[in-house]
C-alpha cells in the first residue's frame, strides 16, 4: 500500500457548545459535514488502495454518478467548501457529468477555448477534434487519475480543462456575449482556481 493510500481519515469535528442544538429538521449540520468528509476519504482511500490492481473497481468509481445518481452525490458533497476533499470530488464528478449530458455544447466551447488557451489545453490533455467520445475519454482519464494515478495531477488537469472551457464561454473574438455566459465563464475560472488549490493542498497532505 502506498503512502498516499495510508492518509488518515478526517478528524472528527468538535462541536462547540453553542452549536449543540443547531439542527434543521432533526439533522445536525456538523454530523452531515463529518459524513461528507468521511465518505470522500473512504472513496478516495479505497480507490487508491485497491484500484491499481482492480480495473473493474476503478471503472465503477469513475462511474459512481451513474450507479448512485447525481442527486445522491450532490447530497453527500456539494455543500462542502470548494477547497476540501469532498468539494474537489464533487467538482470532478460534476465536470464529467457535464461532458456526458451536454457533449455538443462542451465540444463547441472547448474548441473555441483551445485556440486561445493552448497551454491549458496541453495540461488538460488532447481532445482534438473535441468530439463527444474524445471529451468523455478525457474526463474519464482525469477522474480515473484520482484513484489510479497522481491525484494532484488529476486535479491540475481538471483545473486546466475548466480554464479552457471558461475561455471558450467568454470567447475573446465574439462581439456580443450573453451576460449569463460571462457569469458561467467566471464561475468556471473560480472552479479552476479551487481545483488548482486542492492540488497544492493534496501535495502538502492537507486536503481533507
Amino acid at each position: 500500500m502506498s503512502e498516499e493510500s495510508k492518509r488518515p481519515f478526517h478528524r472528527p469535528t468538535l462541536r462547540p457548545p453553542d452549536r449543540l442544538e443547531d439542527t434543521s429538521d432533526g439533522v445536525d449540520p456538523l454530523e452531515v459535514a463529518e459524513a461528507a468528509h468521511r465518505s470522500a476519504e473512504l472513496v478516495v482511500g479505497r480507490g487508491r488502495a485497491e484500484s491499481a490492481g482492480d480495473s473493474e473497481l476503478a471503472s465503477r468509481l469513475v462511474g459512481l454518478v451513474g450507479e448512485v445518481g447525481l442527486a445522491t452525490v450532490a447530497q453527500l458533497w456539494s455543500d462542502r467548501p470548494a477547497r476540501s476533499l469532498p468539494g474537489a470530488l464533487w467538482r470532478l464528478y460534476l465536470l464529467h457529468e457535464w461532458v456526458l449530458r451536454q457533449p455538443a455544447e462542451v465540444g463547441r466551447q472547448f474548441a473555441t477555448g483551445a485556440g486561445h488557451a493552448e497551454v491549458y489545453q496541453a495540461i488538460a490533455g488532447v481532445a482534438d477534434p473535441p468530439e463527444p467520445d474524445a471529451l468523455r475519454h478525457l474526463t474519464e482519464q482525469i477522474l480515473g487519475g484520482v484513484f489510479t494515478g497522481d491525484f494532484a495531477i488529476a486535479l491540475e488537469r481538471a483545473s486546466a480543462f475548466c480554464h479552457v472551457m471558461a475561455v471558450g464561454l467568454a470567447d475573446p473574438v465574439a462581439d456580443d456575449i450573453p451576460s449569463e455566459q460571462v457569469t458561467r465563464a467566471a464561475r468556471l475560472r473560480d472552479t479552476a482556481d479551487d481545483l488548482s488549490a486542492c492540488a497544492r493542498l493534496w501535495r502538502l497532505g492537507d486536503l481533507h
